[in-house]
Parts: C-alpha cells; sequence; structure tokens
C-alpha cells in the first residue's frame, strides 16, 4: 500500500493516451452531419455550407479522440461514399427525421446500403434522428418501424438516438454510447 502511495505522489507522468477510432459519417444533404460535427468540435456554427466531398474532424472526448471523415450528402458524391469506407472502425449516419417522404425513402435506402456493404456491416452503427426541436419531426419509435431497423440490423450493434443542434449533451452522450461500443470491440478477442 505505501508503494502505491509514494508512486501517485512522486511518479506523476503524462496520462495515458486516448484511444482513436476512425469513423465515416453519412447522411443525405441538410441532415446536419456537419452542423454536429462542428458544434462537437466548438466550431462557430456561422458559416457552415453542405460538404461537397469529404472533410475530416478530430472530435475529442474525454476517453477516446473520434476521427470522422464526413462524406458529403448530394445525390452525385453519395455513389462514390463506399470509395470512403476502408479503414473505418465504426459508422455515424444522420438523418433528418423532419424530412419529406421522398427524402427519408432515400436515406432508408442509403442506411440499409450501408448497414450491408461488407466493409460497414460488421462495424458499430450511431444513427441520430436529427432536427427533433422541428415540428415535423418524426420520433425515434416511427423512425425504427420505417427504416426497419429490428429485422434488418439485428445481429449488429447499432444506437439510434434523436437529437438536435438545441441538445447537445443528447448528442455527445449518443457519441459516448457509441464509444462504449468500440471499446467492446476493441476488447473482443479476434475472431478466425
Amino acid at each position: 500500500m505505501d508503494y502505491l502511495c509514494f508512486r501517485a505522489l512522486c511518479c506523476k507522468g503524462p496520462p495515458p493516451p486516448r484511444p482513436e477510432y476512425d469513423l465515416v459519417c453519412i447522411g443525405l444533404t441538410g441532415s446536419g452531419k456537419t452542423s454536429l460535427l462542428s458544434q462537437l468540435c466548438s466550431e462557430s456554427p456561422e458559416n457552415i455550407v453542405p460538404t461537397t466531398g469529404f472533410s475530416i474532424k478530430a472530435v475529442p472526448f474525454q476517453n477516446a479522440i473520434l476521427n470522422v471523415k464526413e462524406l458529403g450528402g448530394a445525390d452525385t458524391i453519395r455513389k462514390y461514399w463506399s470509395r470512403y469506407y476502408q479503414g473505418s472502425q465504426g459508422v455515424i449516419f444522420v438523418l433528418d427525421s423532419a424530412s419529406s417522404e421522398d427524402d427519408l425513402e432515400t436515406a432508408r435506402n442509403e442506411l440499409h446500403s450501408a448497414l450491408q456493404h461488407p466493409q460497414l456491416c460488421i462495424l458499430p452503427f450511431l444513427i441520430l434522428a436529427n432536427h427533433q426541436d422541428k415540428p415535423a419531426a418524426r420520433s425515434v419509435q416511427e423512425i425504427k418501424k420505417y427504416f426497419e431497423l429490428e429485422p434488418l440490423a439485428r445481429g449488429k450493434r447499432w444506437i439510434l438516438k434523436p437529437c438536435s443542434l438545441d441538445d447537445m449533451e443528447a448528442v455527445k452522450d449518443s457519441f459516448t454510447l457509441l464509444i462504449n461500443l468500440l471499446e467492446e470491440r476493441d476488447l473482443e478477442p479476434s475472431r478466425m
């Protein structure tokens, strides 16, 4: 016991490095990917423009650093998403829960493609139902049913959470749940 006390008093070194995870962030244009990531990085919400191509942000959390590759959501860019999946350890899918029926259907198809893609299908997914502050927003239960998440994602690790820029604490909590899934995945013995 004395040894532990002595070590705590005299041998303070730098804290152990936080683990880093490489994530891909996808969703249609206007779903709020850039705004959410900018807020998480404490960047100014002004002058945010839709991402064309991709951008990378290091999002710091207390217990991990998430290197998030955000892919633009325009139809001309979506067909190239899969070229950027390699090396991802997790997926963030942002959808506009207040969008039109057509956009919601497109988002559903894109999420289904991602959940079934060979490079993503075994990864943890964080699905954010954004724009919950808008009157037309659909509930998480409605989205879960419409997106057929229970049958489609059975056996996969996924989290579906409501969010909006008005409640960044809830967004941070959602990301913490994703970090927990990433940590669990790190601890699993590798499957042969």
